[in-house]
């Protein structure tokens, strides 16, 4: 075979970021200029070898995707018209079976390998797709971060494959029996974050013939591609502000790799790269018509603009979210999901749809019984080495608890509550949003049936965001700081 060139522009973790935003005087990002960019390399190129590929995660983070349970995001996305997407975990918060309702409004081919129906193992999407473009057959396989499990843990027929192990052995499956003389390119497109890609990548055998993988899910904004048993891994940070572009020379047919050159990198997308697209600029005012009349309106002016860099410390935005969880409630202390505050910044002035795309994840609010001995093995699992790469669940604590962890001998030098010390039989009442309380004994590394033996949890409020907007709407000039709650030695 001649050797053949191919362009590769892949996203991942748009998240709802649909509108542009002021970045050092710069327009960037937004969908109708990531459209209009993608349009422009389509436009450009010498015959058809320009493919988009989505890795996951189209879903939340903007009050236009919230309103409409992602039928906007798929309207929009097909604007896009990638070639192939794979589901990412977001995908499922409103459910599995809205999911393939939204499924069939897509336009373009979603694949996933390892979500299937338990009973009888059937697959819930197509797990692989051929594309020909560019003279090329290229040879699709979709991979999944085993956190669906987390958002649909109490729909008992759906199941995927967790251990990293077995979706390995799922990829040798389908290149057995669907890569034949030929395929060209076989790729990965997964959500299961770049340490999870690195893991994947080590456990194919390298006549299954994987020649790369397009990942999401961690959010990275890499530099260059990491090769990992000779196979390259790319991911493109999130949003809509960038862009991944890879240039492919494909030669050799079923060799361990037909790419002979690869080039990748990082394009910004912004006023001065990327024109807009007029379709989807009318299609994305028309949503946005419609949920600037319901949500524009201001409900709040904090003190100044606070801040989320982070998951994986103590934040402004966190103490404040729980703290005004436990203000006058009748448990101890408030464990806020750091995952679920989604902008790094906010403020000062807050409308509604701000303060929704903030928290989307609208939970109930679950009270349960634990022994302070108990609460120091939850913390101590919470510390573990895994939480500093970014791959576990992390907590925002409410006021009057302070927490000090030492990294080098993994040991918590303080841990007290309104400045005493939490003593083994002391019996704390403590609060977990609904996806966290469902997964409980996963997330804190402590069996639910021993905690619920303790006292029954109950929810002691429907909506986190009712908490939310109330106080909110009866407090002005909100201001919240780092206050050693959360301290972490080396």
């Amino acid at each position: 075979m001649a050797k053949r060139h191919l362009t590769i522009l892949h996203s991942n973790d748009l998240h709802g970021d649909f509108l542009p935003k002021d970045v050092d005087g710069v327009m960037t990002g937004g969908i109708s200029r990531l459209s209009g960019y993608i349009k422009n390399a389509r436009a450009q190129a010498k015959g058809d070898n320009v493919l988009y590929a989505l890795a996951g995660d189209m879903f939340r983070g903007s009050i236009i995707d919230t309103e409409y349970q992602g039928l906007s995001t798929i309207d929009l996305v097909n604007v896009l018209d990638p070639d192939i997407a794979t589901v990412g975990n977001h995908e499922v918060d409103y459910g599995l079976a809205h999911l393939l309702f939204l499924e069939r409004c897509a336009t373009f081919p979603i694949i996933n390998a390892n979500l299937f129906i338990t009973m009888n193992n059937t697959r819930l999407f197509e797990p692989y797709r051929t594309i020909k473009m560019g003279g090329l057959n290229i040879l699709f396989i979709g991979i999944l971060t085993d956190e669906v499990l987390a958002s649909t843990r109490q729909e008992k027929i759906i199941g995927a494959f967790v251990d990293i192990e077995e979706a390995a052995r799922e990829v040798g499956i389908i290149c057995d029996n669907y890569r034949t003389r030929h395929t060209d390119l076989t790729i990965l497109l997964t959500h299961i974050g770049l340490e999870k890609d690195r893991e994947l990548a080590q456990l194919l055998d390298p006549d299954f013939g994987v020649d790369l993988i397009i990942g999401g899910h961690t959010h990275t904004f890499m530099e260059e591609p990491e090769v990992v048993n000779g196979i390259p891994i790319v991911q493109a940070g999130c949003g809509t502000g960038v862009i991944g572009r890879l240039e492919l020379t494909v030669g050799s047919l079923l060799s361990s790799s037909g790419i002979t050159d690869l080039q990748w990198t990082l394009e910004p997308i912004n006023e001065q790269t990327a024109p807009n697209d007029p379709v989807m600029d009318d299609l994305i005012a028309t949503y946005q018509g419609e949920t600037d009349a319901k949500y524009k309106r201001v409900i709040t002016r904090w003190a100044r603009t606070l801040t989320h860099p982070s998951r994986i410390q103590e934040t402004e935005m966190g103490n404040l979210y729980a703290d005004l969880m436990q203000e006058d409630s009748s448990f101890d202390v408030m464990l806020f999901g750091s995952g679920s505050i989604r902008k790094q910044e906010l403020g000062p002035i807050i409308e509604v749809q701000d303060m929704l795309e903030n928290t989307p994840f609208d939970d109930a609010i679950h009270m349960l019984k634990v022994t302070g001995a108990q609460f120091r093995r939850m913390v101590t699992f919470l510390m573990r080495d895994e939480a500093w790469e970014g791959h576990t669940e992390f907590y925002q604590f409410s006021k009057g608890m302070r927490i000090v962890w030492r990294k080098s001998t993994h040991t918590l030098e303080e841990f007290s509550l309104n400045g005493a010390p939490i003593t083994d039989d002391q019996e704390i009442l403590i609060a977990l949003q609904t996806y966290h309380f469902k997964n409980f004994t996963e997330f804190f590394g402590v069996p639910y049936e021993e905690v619920a033996a303790n006292m029954k949890p109950r929810i002691v409020a429907v909506s986190q965001n009712n908490i939310v907007e109330e106080y909110f709407s009866t407090h002005q000039g909100l201001d919240a700081h780092v206050e050693g709650r959360i301290t972490i030695l080396d």
